[in-house]
């Protein structure tokens, strides 16, 4: 398999340069990835690209990008990819995101969905449905290090090990971090106002979730699920927040068996 990254190029929108990984052929689809950062170098991507024409772009500030002096939130990231979309000029796009990026994706949804056929969230955040005391969301920022990967894997073990990584990619971690904290630090990790808004969304949607995902539980997704019209919810066993990295075979069945409708 290549590493797809050769695949990379830029563009510029509204005097911002945005990396993109564009690579395979048929139906577009537009790829956001969520704070763990790109995904294009992942068994999963390499498999989408024999069915879809995927885009990728990498999230402004993510994979050692800069970030805009104006950029401050999601919403800035939401209307970068609504002026890609229009740059690009396709139709039919499946959208495909992925927690952070699902709550992108979902947010681009509610503006506009002209040039959309289909939206799929995985594992997404973006709402709170409990109270102000209820904890929705896990807290990812307070933890100590070693409970995150519990929160996200079903098999921690598959979890990455900083130890293994070299100095260049614990660079390139620490700057991810940076730039999702941005986005979804205030408030944590939703918009009070996306739940009123999601009715909006008419397009057939597909929630796909971890059966163990501790960072946004099922019950999380259920919630998400009831927000959207004619939309539905898989479970995937056997995988925590990041179903495409632990299950990529079943993930991939779920996708394809709903962009086929």
């Amino acid at each position: 398999m290549d590493t797809v990254r050769e695949h990379v190029s830029t563009m510029t929108l509204q005097g911002i340069t945005l990396p993109v990984v564009r690579h395979g052929s048929g139906p577009p689809l537009l790829l956001l990835h969520g704070g763990g950062g790109p995904q294009d170098r992942l068994p999963f991507f390499h498999q989408l690209t024999l069915h879809f024409d995927v885009i990728a772009p990498i999230h402004p500030g993510f994979d050692g990008s800069p970030i805009p002096d104006h950029f401050d939130g999601m919403e800035d990231l939401v209307y970068l990819y609504l002026d890609l979309l229009d740059a690009l000029d396709l139709h039919d796009i499946t959208l495909l995101g992925f927690s952070m990026g699902g709550w992108a994706a979902a947010e681009i949804a509610v503006r506009n969905t002209s040039r959309l056929a289909r939206l799929i969230l995985v594992d997404a955040v973006g709402i709170k449905p409990g109270d102000r005391e209820t904890r929705d969301i896990a807290d990812i920022f307070g933890l100590p290090a070693a409970d995150i990967p519990p929160l996200l894997f079903h098999d921690p073990s598959k979890a990455p090990n900083p130890a293994e990584l070299t100095e260049e990619q614990l660079t390139i971690l620490a700057s991810d971090r940076i730039a999702l904290a941005l986005y979804i630090w205030e408030p944590y990790m939703h918009n009070p106002k996306l739940p009123q808004r999601l009715h909006r969304v008419d397009v057939p949607t597909l929630l796909i979730w971890g059966a163990s995902d501790g960072l946004v539980t099922v019950s999380y997704a259920e919630a998400y699920r009831q927000m959207i019209p004619a939309s539905n919810l898989v479970i995937i066993p056997e995988a925590g927040h990041l179903p495409q990295v632990e299950q990529p075979e079943l993930f991939l069945d779920h996708v394809l068996s709903f962009a086929a409708h």
